[in-house]
């Protein structure tokens, strides 16, 4: 039996974001309880809010943007890797994680996920993240999406972000704010849709994970 795992971070005012993104309001500017025609409200918040895609254009000067993405990156076969208990991502943590060969999507399911279900953590001194041998190590097996349940895929100590250069770099799409807390490692067919932001850096994306 088919079934369908919605792995979005719901947006929210006061929801976790990046230290120096705007934090997201949503303000009911038309609202039938005061008498309006219709409920409408106006968002404001970065294109990388919650679960997100960050295409190449977010590092690399001249490439994709979000809107640019192929469908056929951000949709088919994926495998959740279970790195939990695991302070980096790298070659030796993806070696043992024995990804499939004919998979080019993998999501890493780390401790984070367990944190969403607090409803507003706070941002962390650390996380587990993928290093810079370990971008290189994806990109060289061929990996077209890499997406992770925390909001950002590498260490928040580098100013250089070596990690997204390399994946952007390649043309490796990054998805980050993945809630993978219900899923089990293995694998799945992935749908991730982001909104079609005309020469968009970013992307919310609305996540969906299926199991046969």
């Amino acid at each position: 039996m088919t079934r369908m795992i919605d792995v979005t971070l719901p947006i929210r005012a006061g929801m976790l974001t990046y230290p120096g993104d705007p934090v997201v309001a949503i303000e009911r500017t038309s609202d039938m309880r005061r008498g309006d025609v219709s409920n409408l409200s106006v968002i404001t918040m970065s294109t990388h809010t919650g679960t997100h895609v960050d295409p190449p254009i977010h590092f690399v000067d001249g490439g994709a943007t979000v809107d640019r993405v192929p469908l056929d990156t951000l949709v088919g076969d994926a495998f959740v890797a279970d790195v939990r208990g695991q302070q980096t991502v790298g070659p030796a943590e993806l070696e043992a994680a024995r990804l499939p060969v004919d998979v080019p999507r993998v999501l890493f399911l780390t401790d984070w996920s367990a944190r969403w279900a607090e409803g507003s953590p706070s941002f962390p001194d650390s996380v587990t993240c993928v290093s810079h041998d370990g971008a290189r190590w994806l990109v060289d097996r061929g990996i077209r999406l890499v997406g992770t349940d925390f909001i950002s895929i590498e260490a928040g100590d580098d100013p250089t972000f070596p990690v997204h250069r390399e994946l952007l770099g390649a043309g490796t799409v990054i998805v980050e704010g993945l809630d993978l807390r219900d899923v089990p490692a293995g694998r799945y067919t992935l749908w991730c849709l982001p909104l079609k932001l005309r020469d968009g850096d970013g992307g919310p994306a609305r996540v969906v994970l299926v199991a046969d």
